[in-house]
């Protein structure tokens, strides 16, 4: 699906208000935290080629806590070796000469515990803490851990290109779906010099037109 192409004056502007504000709503949607769906905003401008991706940890990894075993240690360890190689994931055009200058990943905790209690209820629950305090330090340390538990990971990922020939821009496939067979879906944002729109991909639909755009 393709939302319609608004042009927008100036690309300060557009990444200022434009790739901001729909970074906010995609936020915004990945704190629902869906499994399978994530965002990727992509900046384009003169030469330069921005994109940053956040997507739930499951979709990469296929789990969300912090890896233990040596058997998720070892799939964590592949899939940052291949989010730091966007082109294993985002293929784009050879003609635009595209080469990539910086990428940074990033793994970020999401206590949804911490966010059911809410201000007031950290209260007494930490009134509650200090009592097993008295009467069971174990079954604290053991509440901790479940609450720790609780805590679900998302992958922030950015990249940053130096096109040649911006130009040629006109299509960008998607192996990402094929590297990490948990993912569903993408919210593409796309702003340029000459507007914004937004994409949604997906395993089935994996390949959008920049065609006028750029």
């Amino acid at each position: 699906m393709i939302d319609r192409f608004v042009p927008v004056a100036g690309f300060v502007f557009a990444t200022a208000i434009g790739i901001g504000s729909l970074a906010a709503d995609e936020k915004r949607q990945l704190d629902a935290h869906e499994h399978g769906h994530g965002s990727l905003n992509v900046a384009i401008s003169g030469t330069t080629l921005e994109m940053e991706l956040e997507v739930p940890g499951a979709d990469i990894v296929g789990f969300e806590t912090e890896a233990k075993s040596a058997a998720q240690k070892k799939t964590l360890k592949a899939a940052m070796k291949d989010l730091r190689t966007p082109a294993k994931l985002f293929q784009l055009p050879a003609s635009a000469g595209c080469e990539l200058k910086k990428a940074s990943v990033e793994i970020e905790g999401d206590s949804h515990e911490e966010e059911k209690h809410g201000h007031h209820s950290h209260e007494k629950h930490a009134k509650k803490e200090h009592s097993h305090d008295h009467h069971d330090h174990g079954k604290k340390s053991a509440h901790k851990d479940e609450e720790h538990e609780a805590s679900h990971n998302e992958f922030h990922v950015t990249y940053q290109f130096a096109c040649a020939k911006p130009s040629a821009l006109t299509v960008v496939q998607f192996p990402y779906f094929d590297r990490f067979k948990n993912a569903e879906e993408l919210e593409v944002n796309i702003v340029t010099d000459k507007g914004q729109t937004k994409f949604e991909v997906s395993r089935d639909k994996s390949q959008i037109s920049l065609a006028g755009m750029i």
